[in-house]
């Protein structure tokens, strides 16, 4: 009987690798339209993000100076168009120039006398959780202060709780306010606690502590050894 061919390892290998090339070739038969359009779509789709991040950068630096000009038309009192302009400006992609035209828009409020709609536009600045951290604590703040005389005690020290501690950028602002609500309590010896703690901490600005030193006194608290003026 005829015997089999030897079969080595040289002629496996030229095998495989000409079963390999057969396949890829056929898969690129079978798929390299697809292959070939869904790089067209993925470099267009980079190059289409791209050009809408870099138009997006040239818009809010258009809107920032926007916003500079109408802040110098208020300063100069043309306030004509400026609540028009600062309510678009609220509508802007970037948080932070929305931000600062709602603040303005309450500045500007407040300066017309219109208490109600500044109240409103500081609430919405607070509430607002995409807005920087550092706008919505004093977009707080000065809700807080606008609404402090119809605010039950309670209310406003659960309100300034997380900002009224020693440490926090607005601890002076956020301290009065709690320590007048404690006052408004009958919690007279915490408030004067209260005020020696706003006395000593160096981050407050030396007007609010050295008002803090006579406060804590007129409350039978000693804080004026804790009150030492930053230097200038």
């Amino acid at each position: 009987m005829a015997q089999p061919p030897d079969i080595n390892e040289t002629f496996l290998r030229e095998v495989d690798e000409n079963l390999r090339r057969d396949q890829m070739q056929d898969f690129f038969k079978a798929y390299g339209g697809w292959l070939i359009a869904g790089v067209v779509l993925f470099l267009a789709a980079s190059g289409g993000f791209i050009w809408w991040r870099q138009h997006q950068v040239q818009q809010h630096q258009a809107q920032v100076e926007q916003l500079a000009q109408v802040y110098k038309d208020i300063g100069s009192g043309n306030i004509a168009k400026a609540p028009q302009q600062l309510d678009e400006l609220s509508n802007s992609g970037s948080k932070a120039v929305a931000a600062s035209a709602l603040f303005a828009r309450a500045a500007l409020a407040l300066q017309q006398n219109d208490l109600k709609l500044a109240t409103a536009t500081y609430k919405s600045i607070a509430e607002d959780s995409g807005a920087p951290d550092a706008y919505r604590h004093v977009a707080l703040i000065r809700q807080t202060a606008l609404e402090f005389d119809t605010l039950k005690p309670e209310q406003v020290t659960a309100r300034l709780q997380s900002l009224a501690k020693p440490g926090e950028p607005w601890f002076g602002s956020a301290g009065e306010m709690t320590a007048l609500a404690m006052i408004k309590q009958g919690k007279r010896q915490e408030a004067g606690q209260l005020y020696a703690a706003i006395a000593k901490d160096p981050g407050v600005p030396d007007t609010i502590r050295a008002r803090a030193v006579q406060v804590a006194g007129s409350l039978g608290v000693d804080a004026s050894t804790a009150f030492v003026p930053q230097a200038q």
